[in-house]
Parts: C-alpha cells; sequence; structure tokens
C-alpha cells in the first residue's frame, strides 16, 4: 500500500554550448529569488490521457531539453560575485516515476510541492519531470522550470513546439524557434543593446523623479506572517471589464489596469496610483517563440484625479503602452539609476507589481460576447472571498495579480500588513470590483477622486 518511486536516467544532446552573461531578463529574476529566498518555479501538474506511457514522457523530455539551450543551461557563480550561464550541449536528466495506489492527483500534488524546492543551480538541470501511475496507468505528470531558465511565455513556447515532435522518433525537421539565451546575451551587449537599455532607464527615471515618494501609510493592524492573500471571485467584475473593454476599444488588461489604480487612489487619498508591470518583451524580433526568461517589470503612474472611469482607462492604455515599451533593461543599470534618484531625493516608494494573467494578447472581447444589465445585477450577489496563503517574504510590498475562473475573475492581492492592514487587503480588492461595477454602463462615471488627492475609502466599506 502506498506509494514507490523509481527513476529513469535520460541522456540527451542538442546543438549549441557556451558560457556569457546572464541575460537581462535572467539577472533580474535572479535578483529577486536571491533578494527574497524564493524559489520561484515554474510549471504545475497535468492529468494525462489514457494511453500515455513513461516512454512516451521520457521520449518527450529527451526531445524538449536536446532542442532548447534554456533547458541546459546552469548557473556559474564567480569569484567577483557576478553570475553567469553555462550552457552544455548534452548530459543526463531524471526523469522520477511514482506508482500509487492511492489518489494520483494528491500523489502528484506532493511531487510538485517537493518540486517547489531550491534547484541546485550550479549542477541541476532547470527541469524538474515526474510521472505519476495508478494501477500501471500513467495518470498525471508533474513539470516544474527554474524561473531562471523561461517565463509563462516561454513555456508557451516550450508547448508549441511540442507539436512538431514524431511521436515515434522523438525527433522533428523543424527549426529551433526563436533567440536562444546565448543569442539574447550578445544581442543585449551590442551598442544596439545598451541604447534600448538606457531608452527605457530614462523613462524609469523620468517616473521616479516626478511622482511622489511615499505610497502608502503604515499600517494599525501589522501581522505575522507579515505578507497575507486575499483572493477575491468575481463574476460580476469579469462582465463588466468585458463591457468597458469593448465600450472602449482597449484590452481588458487596460481595464483591470484602471481599475486597480482608481482603487487604490481611494483606499490610500493619493494620485497617481504607481504600478510595475511585467512586460513579457514577445514583441522584439526573435522573441514571440523564444524558450527563454525575457520578462521584465517596467514602471507606470497612471493619474486618475477629476477624470471619468473611461478616461482613465485611456490614461492606463497610454502608461502601460509606455512601460511596454521600455520594459526591456539592464538591471545593473537600472540599480544605479535608483541609486541616483535616491540620492537626490530619498526612497521613491514603488513597490507594486499588477499581474494580469488571463489574457495573452489584450483584444477587446466582440459585441456578442458581453453581458445585460440585469445579469450583470444577477452576478453582484455571487461574489466570494477567501484568506490564502500568509508568508514571511514576498517580491512586493503589494502584489496583484488577476486569473481566469470559471465565468468570473480571481483577483489576488498578497500584501505587506505593516504598511496595509488585513481589511485594507480586502477593501482593495473588493474596491477593484466596484468600480468596474460602476462604469459599466456609464461611460460618464466618475473616479471621485478630486483634487490632489482622494478622501480615503473606510477598510471594509
Amino acid at each position: 500500500m502506498g506509494s514507490s518511486t523509481s527513476r529513469i536516467l535520460v541522456p540527451f544532446h542538442g546543438e549549441g554550448s557556451g558560457v556569457a552573461d546572464l541575460t537581462w531578463a535572467q539577472l533580474g529574476i535572479w535578483q529577486t529569488m536571491r533578494r527574497t529566498g524564493l524559489s520561484m518555479n515554474i510549471g504545475g501538474t497535468v492529468p494525462m490521457p489514457a494511453g500515455t506511457s513513461v516512454r512516451d514522457m521520457e521520449t518527450l523530455l529527451r526531445y524538449l531539453v536536446s532542442r532548447h539551450q534554456a533547458l541546459r543551461t546552469r548557473l556559474r557563480f564567480e569569484p567577483d560575485g557576478s553570475t553567469r550561464q553555462v550552457v552544455s550541449e548534452s548530459g543526463e536528466l531524471t526523469l522520477e516515476v511514482v506508482d500509487t495506489d492511492e489518489d494520483p492527483a494528491a500523489a502528484a500534488e506532493e511531487l510538485r510541492l517537493r518540486y517547489e524546492a531550491p534547484f541546485a543551480y550550479e549542477t541541476e538541470w532547470p527541469v524538474r519531470m515526474g510521472v505519476v501511475r495508478h494501477g500501471g496507468a500513467v495518470t498525471h505528470v508533474v513539470v516544474l522550470y527554474c524561473h531562471v531558465a523561461v517565463d509563462g511565455f516561454g513555456i508557451d513556447a516550450i508547448v508549441r513546439d511540442m507539436a512538431e515532435m514524431d511521436p515515434v522518433t522523438g525527433t522533428t525537421a523543424a527549426p529551433v524557434p526563436g533567440l536562444t539565451p546565448l543569442e539574447l546575451a550578445a544581442k543585449q551587449n551590442t551598442p544596439s543593446g545598451r541604447r534600448q537599455s538606457d531608452k527605457s532607464l530614462r523613462h524609469w527615471e523620468q517616473l521616479l523623479r516626478t511622482i511622489p515618494a511615499e505610497r502608502f501609510g503604515g499600517s494599525g493592524d501589522p501581522r505575522e506572517p507579515r505578507y497575507w492573500e486575499i483572493t477575491h471571485r468575481s463574476p460580476a467584475m469579469h462582465l463588466a471589464m468585458q463591457l468597458i473593454a469593448q465600450r472602449t476599444g482597449a484590452g481588458v488588461g487596460y481595464v483591470v489596469l484602471a481599475a486597480y489604480a482608481v482603487a487604490l487612489a481611494r483606499l490610500t487619498g493619493r494620485s497617481p496610483s504607481v504600478a510595475q508591470l511585467v512586460v513579457s518583451n514577445r514583441f522584439r524580433p526573435g522573441c514571440a517563440d523564444s524558450v527563454s526568461q525575457l520578462a521584465q517589470l517596467s514602471l507606470c503612474a497612471v493619474d486618475v484625479v477629476d477624470a471619468t472611469f473611461d478616461e482613465v482607462v485611456g490614461r492606463a492604455w497610454t502608461a502601460a503602452t509606455n512601460a511596454y515599451m521600455h520594459g526591456h533593461y539592464d538591471p545593473v543599470a537600472l540599480t544605479a539609476t535608483l541609486e541616483r534618484v535616491r540620492a537626490d531625493r530619498g526612497d521613491v516608494d514603488f513597490d507594486v507589481i499588477v499581474n494580469d494573467r488571463r489574457t495573452r494578447d489584450g483584444a477587446p472581447p466582440q459585441a456578442g460576447e458581453v453581458a445585460t444589465p440585469q445579469r450583470l445585477a444577477d452576478a453582484l450577489p455571487r461574489s466570494t472571498s477567501w484568506w490564502n496563503r500568509k508568508v514571511d517574504v514576498l517580491d512586493a510590498a503589494l502584489n496583484i495579480s488577476v486569473d481566469a475562473a470559471p465565468d468570473a475573475v480571481d483577483v489576488s492581492i498578497c500584501a505587506d500588513t505593516h504598511r496595509f492592514a488585513p481589511a485594507d487587503i480586502w477593501t482593495l480588492a473588493v474596491e477593484m470590483e466596484r468600480v468596474a461595477v460602476e462604469a459599466a454602463f456609464d461611460p460618464a462615471a466618475p473616479t471621485r477622486v478630486r483634487g490632489a488627492a482622494a478622501t480615503p475609502v473606510a477598510a471594509g466599506s
């Protein structure tokens, strides 16, 4: 009874090897991982169709690691304190097979949690794969990647490339898609790459010198563990954002940003609302299908004073577009920029991340997809909230993630309770819903943020 684990060594061989500096995106996520101590591994569990074999997964793992340099990359820590990437042509890695006579989904979750542990970055390949079998049949595959190697869009590229594999031979004649990490590192070290970084950092510096230095006050209810996360699931917000996107022609992601900007200004009494956005950088030449880490954070500020919500959506579009165009830069140079600004005006508080993870193309919905006033009214009572993790460290003082849910949207807010009381965290999530619902059928809906500041929303109101 119970579970047993066996291991299969999977050899691989691919084209390309070498040593290079970390790319900007690799270095950015590596700095975050070192600063927080978080592993930030990316991936998950996939239920498998009947008939899937362990040999199928062994073939797939060999194909992917042989084909993509990012999955053959380890780190090297230099004596001067720098970190470099080392790409190897060949090696072998382990495919784990868990046989269980209990709940296979529970066995897969146990394996996933074990894979969340930090990688041995200098010696371990940046992908962990395990297969769960129940009664001799494969039921689940668990795959987690080191975040230095790939981002979420890189995983999308991996999934697309899997379709190129011949399932019998485990090979393909198709060219490897997109730039490799070694090619990215070389490109960023050219004069044109430096100019791109300098341009992005001028955008950062201009905002850092003009936004109010203090974003948030202290919390009257600090807790331990320090960071608390709430999820607010809202069918009404889902419908409202689609309505606004259709009316304004903006992508739903810009509506999310506008709702955050107005809700935070109402809560804190400060405008503009500042956020760091996750920039995929996949629109850059050679990057769309690159299996790599390309995502970086970029700064934006959205003024919500004396405006309608539709006007704020337009401002959010402008601010976010500027952020996307300036989200490709050298993190070492950014540190120098921050130190220069700090010397002139003190600390500037921009420790907020807003990440809409639901959509990839940002296109507004078609008119036939939007709701009626009655559907929106019926959806409002179905909103629910619940507390999730409570942790000692986080990558930002305020981290807002927006995810898809069945006929709804999940707004998850994880915040520093020493700066946001738990009641304020809940209020911010609910206020984002309220802002969107107020504006759904009213193009002239006001932000109710006047003059230099808002009247703060009372927690729990």
